[in-house]
């Protein structure tokens, strides 16, 4: 029989930095997991320099069915509070835009920083190792592991959402909080491709590869999101990062709304070169679009693309420029959770303590990072969550002189 004071279930971005920072504050802490690499998301994130992030992070980014939990969080380990740990660990990094920060050189520096965290704190870890059961009550918990079974005072699951499973997502973290009565807020893939149905999609198929910035927004009234970012086509629909920052927001059924030439009057350009150009409206257009774009949708009105600009209406001018900045088009679905970047919905933060993460079903028992009902948008602000959240979670846990023992429901 092994024991610990907290045994931390998840390796990744929040189980490492929790784990660290209990360890460093007193206590005997197991950090176990069931894949064989620490952090696969860390390691694949940003490009490979992972975008650790965002200088700007606050409440307004995220998403949840219960809005103000992550703000307590968030407010006590901020973006500064981590910069200052990386560049105490002597970790080169930029700005890239928007308050994205990424590695000068790759993900795996953050890896073995948060590694260099948990020794510091002579944290204890066993990789590959699956757990079974958990059973508990107040303070008490066991968990049969394959390397036998332990028994502890708090066990924080920090085993991430259902994104990515080929690099070891799972259910595990929703089972363990149904199991001690939890409720879920639906799951759903976020910051992810859109896909169309293929006869829709098939006059825009040839476009994959192209990128522009586009303004992107979907849903009405105080549900309404919009985004200014680079839209990506692919063979099956859409990317890029406007397409992942929207996806999180979009709902099954309703449309997109594109503007492919943001912050610009396309009718009064198109004005403009009707009183001074010979051009054909296709050659025309190619100046104010990536010309494949402006072929593809030409293609779909016949009889426009070869004739000159100057004899056309000013009525079918100002109609093609009101298509093209707001071209309405309804996906049919997303690539799913294979190429997720998280997992929307959770456990319901309703039932957690904002200060501690702590269930208030089950003391002693903690959710962090992904697995629970907040979901930040694209460009490193996940990452802030899970480092905020880790920190609430660890800070709390060790903070008095019973600091092992559950906090009270509420606290």
């Amino acid at each position: 029989m092994h024991s610990y004071d907290v045994v931390v279930i998840g390796a990744g971005a929040a189980g490492l930095f929790c784990a660290g920072i209990a360890g460093q504050r007193g206590a005997r802490v197991l950090l176990v997991d069931h894949a064989a690499k620490v952090a696969e998301k860390v390691r694949i994130s940003g490009g490979g320099r992972c975008n650790f992030t965002n200088r700007d992070a606050g409440p307004a980014n995220f998403l949840s069915e219960n809005p103000n939990f992550c703000r307590s969080a968030l407010a006590r380990y901020t973006p500064q509070d981590f910069i200052g740990l990386v560049q105490r660990h002597r970790i080169a990094w930029h700005e890239k835009h928007k308050g994205q920060l990424f590695c000068d050189d790759s993900a795996e520096d953050i890896i073995a920083m948060l590694l260099r965290e948990c020794e510091q704190g002579r944290v204890t870890r066993w990789q590959p190792c699956a757990v079974g059961a958990v059973r508990g009550e107040a303070g008490r918990f066991e968990l049969d592991t394959a390397n036998g079974t332990v028994r502890c005072k708090r066990v924080v699951i920090a085993t991430g959402g259902l994104s990515i499973p080929k690099i070891g997502a799972s259910d595990f973290g929703y089972r363990v909080a149904k199991q001690f009565g939890h409720k879920l807020v639906d799951t759903r893939p976020a910051l992810v491709p859109l896909t169309f149905a293929t006869a829709d999609w098939a006059p825009f198929v040839e476009l994959a590869g192209l990128s522009l910035p586009v303004a992107i927004g979907t849903g009405t009234g105080r549900a309404r999101a919009r985004f200014v970012e680079d839209l990506l086509f692919t063979h099956r629909g859409l990317s890029g990062p406007g397409v992942l920052q929207i996806s999180s927001f979009w709902k099954p059924g309703t449309p997109l709304q594109l503007d492919l030439a943001p912050d610009r009057d396309l009718a009064a350009e198109f004005l403009h070169a009707k009183a001074g150009s010979r051009k054909q409206l296709g050659n025309e257009l190619a100046t104010l679009l990536p010309a494949r774009l402006a072929a593809a949708w030409l293609q779909a009105r016949p009889g426009l693309s070869d004739r000159p600009v100057a004899d056309l209406k000013d009525r079918d001018l100002q109609q093609l420029a009101a298509g093209l900045q707001g071209w309405q088009l309804t996906p049919d679905g997303t690539e799913g959770y294979r190429k997720a970047e998280v997992t929307a919905g959770g456990v319901d933060t309703r039932e957690l303590s904002s200060q501690s993460l702590e269930s208030r079903r089950m003391p002693g028992l903690h959710f962090i990072g992904e697995v629970v009902d907040v979901t930040g948008w694209l460009g490193g602000y996940n990452f802030q969550w899970a480092w905020a959240s880790a920190a609430a979670c660890a800070t709390a846990m060790t903070d008095s002189r019973d600091s092992l023992q559950p906090v009270e429901s509420g606290h």
